[in-house]
């Protein structure tokens, strides 16, 4: 229950929003500022530490951005918004949560602490509303653009409109991540009206004063990319400033000073300041003569009084925002506003003494000993808190359960095909067999839909745009993929950026716990560009994103594309990644059961999302051998979709070659080879190492894997000699050996290729049937 229910109803005439007095909305700012700074002290100088470990956490940076966040929560959020805060402010986001009632007391001494307030916002972990994790720099700032699109997606589903602004409160130095700008320049982002940004702009990254942060230069970015721009520099102090004799010089002098001149004088005192405020230039009499007509005080505070930190100037930018386009707030500001670190350019993670702690607890009027205070609710303080929180509650959603989705269609492919194409077909085949399934696909790629096999599905389902446009192409019959742009199109296409398309990925991946309605988002994109897309593709899964990422062409069998383009490592992500299963098929007809089983766990608590990896290689169906008898085509479907099958069994078995993926041919033709040089082997086909991995943990008591399945295509009496191979390293099959502790031979790809035909480079990675053949000999002669 919120804190703020049991509080007693006051009757007195509630203040519009233009009649809310500043100095009301300033002391609740700096109530946020002190209970910000006082979460981190608790974690550090005051919880027990046995370990001596760093605990942290950032008292500068959250004060950079406490009124900026002041601000927007107390009068400016709405139940329908969203916000995405930097990491480093997340004691002020939960400082605010404690003013509105959403935590308690103890609650606030948990930060950092094991199952408590985590490090950063976190939506999966943290106990208050968070609407965006972040942690990862870049990835949080640009989640709301896809939370947006997201948002206006499923609202073309249920029939209803988006509703609510999207805000990122970003660093200037995360401004530096490449992600924003891949983001920004996202075709799509313009005509997203709920966009808003908040740059909090206090010229410091972790190490120093940054030299290079310009105002002026972000500006002109963010402008190129179509977004309405709006600078709060100066507080109304300092423009007052500016307004007597000598107040130009004195703008200009501040504006054109280094950021490490500016900063020094935030550490000077006021002879100091009259000093080297003036400069040398030819103002310089001029801003002398305005300095010495004011006191010391009303100085040292002028010269702080960026607008950032001013209530009424950040006021007065929320209300020319422009809802036609994205927007953005360059709000200047000081790191470690309030606090006796301010402007040092050290101050990043640094923490007060507790000396520093008890002088800021006297300025401002708290207890040390008693720091988690809220306000009378009686008082203009307590009203606003909770009207704030009346304003912000939010309704419960209603969740649609995800549609059933089938386990197999019942057709076997035929002839030769490849992995790759064969999720194409399957798309298609969604729309005849499973229309309400299908209805919630949504597919993206990064300029890549032709070259790997989704023109049909593309051509069926439409590209979604956020309003209807022209196919020029439409009638032009050389033209077999149409570009059919329209808000109930499935298909988003992103351009050449796979931080963008993973970050789409995990929001629309989260579109069952947001706003009630499951989807099955598929992104596909070049398997060697799936590291590059790890790291947000993974935070995406911390945050509660499920969706199913495709990998193809993959491994060396992309043989003539050189070097360059063969992806090595990709088997181990799958193996690795948390909350995520992996599967590599080597046949068509394993791609359906694959990713129907993939799209099951997905749109749900306790959901997993799922990565495939696919081959161009033509492979002759009938190899699969897929059962003819329902039963025992089910058989193999459940252990397809569990890690793997035995492909092959011998009558006595000399060894075992346990392939996966685009291997399986070159595995089959040496298990013959072998059979006539009187060495009969059993070929197993692993399809998810991953699930294997599992399984094997299972047996020893740790995890939750399913362990019949290593009974099933391992059994303890057929232990052999073992032979593993696929076109990845080696080391994602190495442990299946210890599964019986035989003696083995782990073949793969560890090093860089090159170009060439696809005989040439398999044996130039010695995985080619020949490689296969003369490891099970060295293990078995």
């Amino acid at each position: 229950m919120n804190v703020l229910e049991t509080l007693p109803v006051v009757g007195a005439p509630e203040e519009t929003q233009e009649e809310l007095d500043l100095d009301v909305l300033a002391a609740v700012e700096q109530r946020v500022l002190w209970l910000a700074t006082s979460m981190i002290h608790h974690a550090n100088r005051v919880r027990p530490n046995p370990s001596g470990l760093k605990v942290g956490g950032h008292q500068a940076s959250s004060a950079s951005i406490a009124t900026i966040m002041t601000a927007l929560w107390f009068e400016q959020l709405r139940a329908e918004d969203r916000v995405s805060v930097k990491p480093h402010a997340s004691p002020v986001l939960h400082a605010i949560h404690y003013l509105l009632g959403e935590l308690h007391d103890e609650q606030m001494t948990t930060l950092r602490q094991f199952g408590g307030i985590q490090s950063y916002p976190s939506r999966a972990k943290d106990p208050g509303t968070v609407d965006y994790s972040t942690g990862s720099v870049g990835i949080g700032a640009t989640a709301p653009i896809w939370g947006a699109i997201s948002r206006r997606y499923v609202s073309s589903i249920a029939g209803s409109s988006a509703k609510g602004r999207q805000y990122s409160l970003v660093g200037d130095a995360e401004l530096d991540e490449g992600a924003v700008w891949e983001a920004l320049m996202d075709p799509q982002v313009p005509d997203l009206g709920e966009l808003v940004w908040i740059v909090d702009l206090n010229r410091q990254s972790l190490d120093r004063v940054v030299p290079n942060i310009a105002a002026g230069k972000i500006e002109r970015m963010f402008e190129a990319a179509g977004w309405q721009v709006i600078t709060v520099p100066f507080g109304r102090t300092l423009e007052g400033l500016f307004r007597r004799p000598g107040g130009d010089a004195l703008r200009a002098r501040i504006l054109d000073m280094p950021n490490a001149e500016y900063q020094r004088l935030l550490r000077c005192s006021a002879s100091e300041l009259r000093r080297r405020l003036p400069g040398a230039d030819a103002g310089a009499d001029g801003i002398r003569s305005l300095i010495d007509a004011i006191d010391d005080s009303e100085l040292v505070r002028s010269v702080r009084n960026l607008g950032g930190h001013d209530l009424g100037a950040l006021r007065d930018a929320f209300a020319r925002i422009d809802d036609t386009r994205p927007s953005v707030i360059i709000a200047y500001t000081i790191k470690g506003n309030g606090l006796p670190t301010a402007g040092h350019p050290q101050n990043h993670s640094s923490l007060l003494s507790v000396e520093q702690y008890e002088t800021f607890a006297a300025e401002v009027g708290m207890d040390t000993g008693s720091p988690w205070q809220r306000f009378d609710p009686f008082s203009a303080e307590g009203r606003l808190c909770g009207r704030t929180a009346d304003r912000l509650r939010r309704e419960p959603i209603a969740a649609v359960v995800p549609p059933a989705v089938p386990a197999d269609f019942g057709r076997t492919p035929s002839g030769t095909g490849t992995t790759q194409a064969a999720l194409g077909r399957l798309l298609l085949d969604l729309t005849r067999s499973a229309p309400e399934v299908a209805r919630r696909v949504v597919t993206a790629s990064p300029d890549v839909s032709s070259s790997t096999n989704l023109a049909g599905w593309l051509n069926k389902a439409g590209v979604w745009s956020t309003r209807d446009r022209q196919d020029w192409f439409d009638d032009d019959p050389e033209t077999i993929m149409h570009w059919r742009e329209r808000p109930s199109g499935q298909h988003i296409e992103l351009g050449i950026a796979e931080v963008n398309l993973v970050s789409l990925l995990g929001e629309l991946g989260a579109t069952w716990s947001r706003w009630g309605q499951p989807l099955f988002p598929i992104g596909v994109l070049y398997d060697p560009f799936v590291e590059r897309a790890l790291e947000p593709w993974s935070y995406g899964m911390y945050a509660g994103g499920q969706s199913i990422l495709v990998g193809t062409p993959s491994g060396v069998s992309l043989a003539a594309e050189g070097g360059a383009h063969q992806s090595i490592k990709t088997p181990s992500i799958g193996l690795e990644q948390p909350e995520c299963v992996s599967f590599e098929p080597a046949f068509m007809q394993e791609v359906e059961w694959m990713l129907l089983a993939a799209m099951s766990q997905m749109a749900r608590p306790g959901g997993r999302s799922a990565y495939l990896r696919l081959s161009t290689k033509p492979v002759d169906q009938t190899l699969a051998a897929i059962p003819a008898d329902p039963a025992a085509r089910e058989r193999r479907r459940r252990q397809t979709v569990a890690g793997g099958y035995r492909l092959r069994s011998a009558q006595r078995s000399a060894a075992t070659i346990v392939a996966m993926g685009a291997m399986v041919p070159d595995a089959m033709d040496a298990a013959s080879r072998l059979a006539v040089l009187g060495h009969d082997v059993d070929v197993v086909c692993v399809t998810s190492p991953g699930l294997l991995f599992e399984a094997l943990q299972s047996r020893g008591g740790q995890g939750e894997g399913v362990g019949w399945i290593l009974d099933q295509i391992l059994p303890s009496e057929r232990a052999a000699p073992m032979v593993t191979v696929l076109d990845g390293h080696p080391h994602a099959l190495a442990f299946l050996a210890g599964v019986h502790g035989v003696p083995a031979r782990h073949l793969g790809v560890s090093r860089f290729g090159q170009a060439g035909d696809l005989a040439s480079v398999y044996r130039y990675h010695g995985i080619d049937a020949d490689s296969i053949v003369r490891a099970v000999l060295d293990l078995t002669e």
